[in-house]
């Protein structure tokens, strides 16, 4: 009798179980090269099921040697076309030929292969793939969790650690005094994914080759295994507290904005300051109160009702889940975790449906959660998609802003025909504005109304950008030295060299009359020997590293990026790595240039003919290292 065993009954480790059974007792099994180079491919990529099938072809060998079954190795190995399509039946449709050829009994747990193989003549086994008993009680990773361990952390040869403590106090931390060797950590590994499999209570979020994501009860497990890591790894998390909205400061008045009508949220803070927690608290309450709610997840770790459906990404892309979604119309759906653009972009997009979203997004300050939609959103359309921030730290709400549009005059400017639309970020509890994001010269700019903290002398961001924006005007057409001083909120006096008197002035006074028009400040236009401070390195914004200190700085120079622009006939471009649609200041040798957005594509395009461009391009014959520095 002669078998032709395919890979998934290799894998199930069904062929040695029939063999053992005395079905199939003096056969010959033949095992075609295509399953062996499936199984190999997949143990390479550390893909557990390859070595499960490798085991099993130990076990033939060793069957064969103890007489029981001859074993061969028959067929081609497929090519890299036909591994490429295995998906689509390649592989398969080899292995049926070669059953065909042999004349031989085809033994498969995979029914569709089953079927297929019958509708072509064959002489087909099936035999129902194997389910293995897994004491899924208690996992072995969950023994180094107590009440205040939120995760742990286990790798070869290494001490297992663990962040235990309240919200907002984790330390990290060794919970053992020796290190796990190999095979331990590869047992419990594949505990984690047995349980995984054969658990109601379970299931693997992601299986790519080096990594799985499994949710098993609480807990969301990591295993990287080598290439993809360094050595096995596993990081188990869970949440270690579950809130209700009441426990909240600002609860009621939160309760009635979420209730009032479907918002846009975005909750923030640090990694491990409790936005999940408050996420899920949030959840909680709106669907308690008639609202249908669902979550975008990957990994889906939120723990919410089952009245509440939890959908991770429909064919790789959160935006196939926001297009289901828009068919299933939820009245708030909670998005986490909003991290890259096209994230951003989906939470814009569901958000303008008229959906109510609430997205959670790393941030170290409240205003950096609404300065990332910057550059992924239009600016007019911010407050559409989110009118609510909330920023929690150490588990609780620390801030909540309120954002919206008015047509206004921009905080620190007068001139009426200055007025243009302006986000107001307004903060929830005192009512006060705290910042105004508009366009300024053609960039968008995020001004505090507040002063810095660091005294009654430290600068206002009103104050530094107009100072910034000063400078820029006059060295467009001053050669030297310009330092400029804020005299009130709507004056400033500007020092220039002797020589750049006449041209910053201009005929009859009027080019200094178009800067005063364009940015709305009263400029009085000085020599530096009338300058009290000059040469003492206090107060105004160097122009080009002589005398005064650099713009836009205290204390010295900003740490930035080293960028190399490149000139083409029509811009300049400045290649920016990282910092993607947010607001940056461009500097040339230390000295201020511009403010600009970094686009989506990472760069900046400065049209050249431009005053700055002009000088951009001065710099670059200079020599003068060329910076970009976050705002």
């Amino acid at each position: 009798m002669n078998v032709v065993p395919d890979t998934s009954v290799v894998i199930d480790g069904r062929v040695s179980a029939t063999i053992d059974d005395g079905q199939f007792e003096g056969a010959t099994i033949s095992v075609p090269e295509a399953v062996v180079a499936e199984l190999e491919a997949q143990a390479n990529d550390g893909i557990e099921t390859g070595w499960d099938g490798l085991e099993e072809l130990q076990r033939l060998a060793d069957l064969a040697d103890e007489g029981a079954i001859e074993l061969e190795y028959v067929g081609e190995r497929p090519s890299a076309i036909e591994r490429g399509h295995a998906s689509e039946g390649e592989i398969d449709a080899l292995i049926r030929d070669i059953a065909e050829d042999l004349e031989a009994t085809f033994l498969t747990s995979d029914i569709v292969q089953a079927e297929v193989a019958e509708a072509k003549g064959l002489d087909v086994e099936h035999v129902t793939p194997e389910t293995r008993e897994v004491d899924v009680g208690t996992l072995t990773v969950e023994t180094y969790f107590d009440e205040a361990t939120m995760s742990v952390h286990l790798k070869t040869d290494t001490v297992p650690m663990a962040k235990r403590g309240e919200l907002g106090e984790m330390r990290y931390k060794e919970i053992a005094d020796e290190p796990l060797d190999e095979a331990t950590m590869d047992e419990y590994a594949r505990e984690v994914v047995d349980a995984a499999k054969e658990s109601s209570e379970g299931f693997i979020e992601l299986s790519e080759p080096g990594m799985k994501i499994v949710q098993f009860r609480d807990y969301r497990i990591a295993i990287g295994r080598p290439p993809f890591s360094d050595g096995i790894e596993i990081t188990a998390v869970r949440p270690i507290a579950q809130t209700d909205i009441e426990d909240y400061e600002n609860a009621e008045e939160l309760k009635e904005r979420l209730l009032e009508r479907q918002r846009g949220v975005l909750i923030s803070g640090a990694p491990g300051a409790g936005k999940s927690t408050f996420a899920q608290a949030v959840a909680r309450f709106i669907s308690n109160h008639d609202y249908a709610v669902k979550t975008m997840e990957k990994p889906r770790d939120l723990q919410v009702g089952p009245e509440i459906t939890q959908y991770t990404e429909l064919g790789g892309e959160m935006a196939k889940t926001a297009d289901a979604l828009l068919m299933v119309r939820p009245d708030y759906t909670i998005y986490d975790e909003v991290r890259k653009t096209d994230d951003f972009e989906v939470f814009a997009d569901m958000r303008l449906a008229g959906v109510g979203m609430i997205g959670v997004v790393h941030a170290t300050r409240p205003i950096d959660a609404l300065q990332r939609l910057v550059g992924r959103v239009e600016l007019g359309m911010i407050p559409q998609v989110v009118d609510t921030v909330v920023y929690i730290e150490a588990g609780e709400v620390n801030t909540v802003y309120d954002v919206r549009t008015e047509v206004k005059v921009p905080a620190g400017l007068t001139e009426e025909d200055l007025a243009r639309p302006v986000i107001q970020v307004t903060n929830f509890e005192t009512g006060e504005p705290e910042y105004e994001i508009y366009t300024f010269n053609r960039q968008v700019v995020t001004v505090p109304l507040k002063e810095e903290e660091g005294g009654p002398g430290s600068e206002s961001g009103v104050d530094r950008i107009a100072k910034q924006e000063i400078e820029r005007e006059i060295r467009s057409v001053a050669r030297g030295y310009v330092d400029v001083q804020l005299k009130g909120q709507n004056t400033a006096t500007v020092y220039v060299e002797d020589d750049d008197i006449s041209s910053v002035i201009g005929k009859g006074g009027g080019r200094i009359t178009d800067i005063e028009n364009r940015l709305g400040i009263d400029i009085d236009v000085r020599t530096h020997d009338e300058n009290p401070n000059y040469g003492a390195g206090a107060g105004g914004a160097s122009a080009n590293g002589r005398g005064g200190g650099n713009s836009g700085s205290s204390g010295g120079q900003a740490a930035g990026q080293m960028v190399t622009p490149e000139i083409t006939s029509r811009h300049i471009v400045i290649p920016v790595d990282g910092n993607h649609g947010e607001t940056v200041e461009v500097q040339a040798g230390g000295d201020y240039l511009f403010t600009a957005t970094v686009s989506r594509g990472g760069e900046i395009q400065v049209s050249r003919g431009s005053a700055i461009a002009d000088e951009l391009e001065q710099a670059i014959d200079r020599k003068d290292p060329v910076t970009v520095v976050p705002s």
